[in-house]
């Protein structure tokens, strides 16, 4: 194959605000042939604010089987293609992974731009270890498969860190505090933007807190590792015997665990163990 100009541009775009931009990029934009964006009407906004009028086509899973060969194709005849998501480094949790992969396998040139992230502003947000993480996406939406997608990490010595929409937040929180019970936690949303939030807690706390909520925004689950257990000061049949009253007055486990915890001030993991035994 002969050599060609042509070049695979990976561009990070803002995940909120639109200053969150960098030279690199822009540059980027503006001296490509075209840019292939997610969403069309998304890019649109940033090329506005910039002043940018390279032309734009759709490029997005619901047609990345046809436009992917012929973007190659194009790259391959020496075109700078400019790939973009709606928010963030494409091919993370977006159709541009199957670009990069098909323009890696045809031996053409594909450079990174980087820029925002979502995983790690919240990651440094949360103020979780962040010694090591594990990004996981977009969890299963039914409950039984994502508590068992939970539970495979629980024994991970790192951060776990998850993509969700707003409607679905308070379910797989509420998966998060049965599967992970006691651990520290966080929730970010808006990421960037005016109404920025980031809500840091126990995760059966962050449950509830969610649970009646009405989300708006991107969100971004943290959940921290496992922590040593704490030793109880107390006997444990004490607890055991406060959790078989509330269970027998009709409460269920996770609200037997979080009312002992609460009244002896103990740590919920340790009250979920011992209630594991009943």
């Amino acid at each position: 194959m002969p050599e060609t100009s042509g070049v695979l541009l990976v561009c990070a775009t803002p995940i909120g605000n639109l200053g969150d931009v960098t030279l690199r990029v822009l540059d980027a934009l503006r001296t490509a042939d075209v840019i292939a964006a997610e969403d069309t009407r998304v890019t649109r906004k940033l090329l506005a604010r910039y002043e940018i009028r390279t032309p734009l086509e759709s490029y997005h899973e619901h047609n990345r089987a046809v436009k992917t060969p012929e973007l190659v194709d194009r790259i391959e005849r020496g075109e700078r293609i400019a790939l973009v998501s709606d928010a963030g480094t494409p091919g993370v949790s977006d159709p541009g992974e199957q670009l990069v992969d098909a323009c890696l396998e045809a031996g053409l040139t594909v450079e990174v731009l980087p820029g925002a992230s979502a995983i790690l502003t919240a990651l440094v947000a949360s103020g979780l270890p962040a010694h090591a993480f594990y990004f996981g996406g977009f969890l299963p939406r039914k409950q039984g498969e994502r508590f068992r997608a939970l539970q495979k990490l629980a024994d991970l010595d790192a951060t776990l860190v998850f993509y969700e929409s707003p409607g679905r937040t308070p379910a797989t929180l509420a998966s998060i505090a049965e599967a992970l019970p006691g651990r520290r936690a966080a929730v970010a949303r808006e990421l960037t933007k005016l109404h920025e939030e980031i809500v840091r807690g126990e995760v059966g706390e962050l449950a509830e807190r969610y649970a009646d909520r009405e989300i708006r925004g991107e969100v971004v689950l943290l959940v921290g590792p496992r922590e040593e257990p704490v030793q109880l000061l107390i006997d444990e049949e004490s607890v055991r015997e406060k959790l078989a009253a509330a269970i027998a007055a009709g409460a269920t486990r996770r609200d037997a665990v979080r009312d002992v915890a609460r009244e002896m001030g103990l740590p919920r993991n340790d009250v979920y163990r011992l209630s594991l035994g009943l």
